[in-house]
């Protein structure tokens, strides 16, 4: 059993990779932004970046939905942020295999990305929340970083290959 969550900041391509993913893998995919609570969702419109507080309901609806996928013996792939470590280890705490592809981008990327992007909840306001939020996988974290600029064919192979020992 195969499971990703493709993690970055917002407009990092998440949604695009992970659609990608699930579909070269044939299995089921879900938009994290799906499984925001919608006192959430209006933070965010209203122009507020969530904290911790506000995302451990979204972390524990997002750790269901791939429970359910385990528990089905399927795979799975999920598109969440995964900002900061403790959402990363809340994430794969008791999920064996559990592997994060890091789409990491420069915030000139991420700004071009969200002043194109229209119909979304996130405002390219909140930008810098994102990054002031970022803590990068470390080491000894079961991630694929690659960067977010690259074809999106070439990700999901990376992805697919697993993580490797040394990441530069």
């Amino acid at each position: 059993m195969r499971m990703f969550v493709v993690a970055g900041v917002a407009g990092s391509g998440k949604s695009t990779v992970g659609a990608a993913l699930a579909a070269r893998l044939g299995c089921a995919f879900v938009d994290g932004d799906d499984l925001h609570p919608a006192a959430n969702v209006a933070k965010m419109r209203a122009g507020r970046p969530l904290d911790d507080a506000d995302r451990a309901a979204w972390l524990a609806a997002i750790g269901a939905w791939l429970d359910r996928r385990i528990a089905a013996g399927e795979d799975a792939v999920v598109a969440c942020s995964a900002l900061r470590r403790a959402h990363r280890d809340r994430l794969a705490a008791g999920r064996a295999g559990l592997c994060f592809v890091y789409l990491d981008a420069p915030p000139e990327l991420i700004r071009t990305r969200l002043s194109h992007r229209a119909g979304h909840f996130f405002p390219a306001d909140l930008m810098g929340s994102q990054f002031a939020a970022l803590e990068r996988p470390e080491a000894d974290e079961r991630a694929v970083i690659v960067p977010a600029d690259r074809p999106i064919e070439e990700i999901v192979t990376r992805a697919l290959a697993g993580p490797t020992p040394s990441r530069d």
